[in-house]
């Protein structure tokens, strides 16, 4: 496989790779991260890798910006819960982003952020933001109970 982009923990733009076949097939080629190592696309990467360069690091510059922005700040949830503080339900990566959108502006994939752990009750928890493959940042979300606003 001849990589598109930069892929953590696989390697770097226009570097041809083994992987297994399920990983290319079903991630790598279907996200377009990676083509097939034939002649042809080698030397088409290798044209365009340049290109694929200039687009890496604009989109690492844009990383970045958000990193500062976001960077360790905590975002409240309000959310129904029981006498245990155990959460109605739990608080999504879908739920977290549209937090950070509505707050920063800032538009994050919901696939990129990623709980320590499942968030299911009241208190505070940190969240890994995969926004680059060179940049991650991290956040703290607090749920609070809905019914404290009253």
């Amino acid at each position: 496989m001849i990589l598109l982009e930069n892929v953590r923990k696989v390697g770097s733009i226009g570097e041809i790779i083994d992987v297994k076949r399920g990983f290319a097939r079903n991630f790598l080629i279907s996200k377009k991260k990676a083509l097939f190592a034939s002649k042809e696309n080698i030397k088409e990467v290798e044209k365009i890798k340049q290109d694929l360069s200039k687009k890496d690091l604009h989109r690492k510059k844009e990383a970045k910006l958000i990193d500062e922005k976001i960077k360790n700040k905590q975002y409240e949830i309000r959310k129904l819960s029981t006498e245990n503080k155990e959460l109605y339900g739990s608080v999504k990566p879908t739920e977290i982003s549209k937090v950070l959108e509505d707050l920063d502006q800032v538009k994050i994939n919901p696939s990129l952020i990623q709980p320590s752990k499942e968030i299911k009750s009241l208190g505070n928890f940190d969240v890994l933001i995969n926004l680059h493959p060179e940049v991650q940042t991290q956040i703290v979300i607090k749920t609070v109970s809905d019914e404290d606003v009253k």
